[in-house]
């Protein structure tokens, strides 16, 4: 291709903007779930481990300086052990995070904490599965306080716990 056509390529990508998300597959088919309409698709790996990262669009004045996103990660694991490792490396990672505090965790590899994003405080809550070979991390990340209101809020979790679901 000329660099004239990729050019193009690329510019008439961009202009498309962000895909908006709906049913997904990761691993080869093993993992699969689907999104509310509205989450767009801003991030995606291939191999291992493979990510897709999507965009809750907060309607409010604090999405201006705020990210509320949803990552699934999927990684191939030989076994328990590995499993074990892998969510306790994760879990280093978020207490090294600036301003992390532990929360209440509802059950086992359901791990619930607020940490400092760009002086902003932000809920996280992560779940892990063991599903054959792949260790599956859902992280549902949202700022604290939102000015969209315990609507959005109920929403974000609501669609949080349609994937947790479809992942188990």
């Amino acid at each position: 291709m000329s660099f004239f056509r990729n050019t193009v390529l690329v510019s008439a990508l961009m202009l498309a903007g962000a895909v908006h998300a709906t049913d997904v597959t990761m691993a080869d088919g093993s993992v699969s779930f689907s999104t509310p309409d509205a989450w767009v698709s801003i991030m995606e790996t291939q191999g291992d481990p493979e990510v897709r990262v999507f965009q809750v669009p907060d309607p409010s004045p604090t999405a201006a300086s705020s990210l509320a996103r949803v990552t699934v990660t999927v990684k191939q694991v030989a076994d328990g052990n590995a499993y074990q490792q892998y969510v306790s490396a994760a879990m280093g990672k978020a207490k090294a995070l600036t301003g992390f505090q532990a929360g209440a965790s509802q059950a086992a590899d359901n791990f619930v904490y607020t940490a400092q994003e760009n002086g902003a405080q932000f809920s996280y809550t992560e779940r892990y599965w063991l599903k054959g070979s792949h260790a599956i991390q859902l992280r549902c990340v949202r700022p604290s306080q939102s000015q969209a209101g315990p609507a959005w809020k109920a929403a974000f979790d609501k669609g949080c716990d349609a994937i947790a679901a479809r992942l188990k």
